[in-house]
């Protein structure tokens, strides 16, 4: 008996990053703010494109309060989606060919989300990367950090805990 070819890596990629894809276009504000995620392999980063729209400070010019907070948030959630994503993905408890709207796991519930302004956003783009702490059926609680130019010199972190919603048993048969 032969063993199945396997999927070339492109198929696989092009699979991985159209979930990504449509998991990030279920969140219209995220579309709105200009976020967008650039994936390698299971790692993403969040990108904040500057558009004139996120100065909250024209006098400085500063990228706005609630935008900033806005881009943690959404950063934190769809990291923790993502992870989600890709270990079912990775264990085969999700078939990547069906990974579109109506098969996507609905997005964690914020709890609380505590923003630290470590200095303005300038009026550049912006990245963050959201790290999960701890991610188990009912809670997650997940760090993001931000930044400009320089990975090492943040402009604003955050700590978040997230109801996670229900999901059917995983498993085969």
């Amino acid at each position: 008996m032969s063993r199945p070819r396997p999927e070339p890596v492109q198929v696989i990629k092009q699979r991985r990053d159209g979930a990504l894809r449509v998991l990030t276009e279920g969140i219209p504000y995220a579309s709105f703010l200009g976020i967008t995620f650039d994936r390698r392999g299971d790692e993403l980063t969040a990108v904040l494109r500057f558009d004139e729209k996120l100065i909250g400070n024209p006098f400085l010019p500063a990228l706005h309060g609630g935008v900033t907070a806005a881009f943690l948030e959404t950063a934190a959630i769809v990291g923790l989606s993502w992870s989600i994503l890709w270990e079912e993905m990775e264990r085969g408890d999700l078939d990547p060919k069906a990974v579109d709207p109506a098969h996507l796991p609905r997005l964690p519930k914020t709890i609380d989300f505590t923003v630290d302004y470590l200095r303005p956003g300038l009026p550049r783009d912006a990245y963050a990367r959201a790290r999960v702490n701890r991610s188990g059926r009912r809670y997650a609680s997940v760090h993001v950090e931000a930044w400009q130019d320089n990975r090492a010199r943040l402009f604003a972190q955050a700590s978040g805990h997230f109801l996670m919603p229900e999901r059917p048993a995983s498993g085969h048969g």
